[in-house]
């Protein structure tokens, strides 16, 4: 079982939103180097698109864009992969396995990088995980629910 690794996740927060402030809705970015196996989480009340602008980048898509939002007094963190369509490497099917397998992690560097929300808002644990896969496949294209935060804590 892989761990987050805190010396290898960089943390921003960005558009002027703080560590310890709650605002919604709350965006994170997230991408790493496949070379130094560095994570790079942006959080902020956008995403960081210049995280995800570059030709690299759009032509990997395996960034995963997060946000924390309240729908209908309901936390709920949704998260978003890109698993076919447009110009991408690799099969539907590979790419949604390596999220699959990689979204424990994922999960749980958004909670330890931004902790000190979960950890001011102890409410924010009980906030359902939604895995969005975007897909053209349509065996591919849907909506997982993924437990809580507090599963990955």
């Amino acid at each position: 079982v892989k761990r987050l690794n805190p010396d290898k996740l960089h943390i921003r927060f960005i558009n002027e939103v703080k560590a310890e402030m709650l605002s919604l809705p709350r965006h994170y970015t997230l991408t790493h180097s496949d070379i130094t196996g560095e994570l790079f989480l942006s959080i902020g009340n956008q995403y960081d698109l210049k995280k995800i602008s570059g030709i690299y980048t759009r032509l990997m898509r395996d960034e995963v864009l997060a946000e924390l939002v309240n729908e209908n007094n309901y936390y709920v963190l949704n998260l978003y992969c890109h698993i076919s369509g447009g110009l991408v490497l690799g099969s539907a099917k590979w790419r949604y396995n390596i999220f699959q397998a990689e979204l424990p992690l994922v999960i749980e560097v958004i909670r330890y990088g931004d902790r000190e929300i979960f950890e001011n808002n102890p409410y924010l644990n009980a906030a359902s995980v939604h895995v969005h896969f975007k897909s053209t496949r349509k065996a591919f294209n849907k909506v997982e629910n993924w437990g809580n935060l507090s599963d990955y804590a």
